[in-house]
């Protein structure tokens, strides 16, 4: 178990809300601006933000269910064309 978690958290999690603060997190590196950096730094800021972006999407897009003190967060990875 991780330190910290767990002591009866699973009888107040929120798992709508906790989705949705992720959700609110990939609009958050959406509209992150870009620092006054060129170059490298630029490009390393730039691809850090996708995978922020990405990771957190995943995540705001997960469907939770909390059973037996485990948060299992499912996350449907198909394509959506077919």
């Amino acid at each position: 178990m991780v330190a910290g978690y767990g002591g009866g958290m699973s009888d107040s999690l929120d798992i709508d809300a906790l989705l949705e603060r992720f959700r609110e997190r990939a609009e958050a590196v959406k509209r992150r601006n870009l620092p006054p950096v060129g170059g490298d730094e630029r490009a390393a800021f730039v691809k850090q933000a996708q995978t922020d972006y990405m990771d957190y999407a995943m995540i705001g897009d997960a469907e939770g269910e909390l059973a037996d003190g485990i948060l299992t967060l499912r996350i449907d990875l198909r394509s959506s064309d077919g």
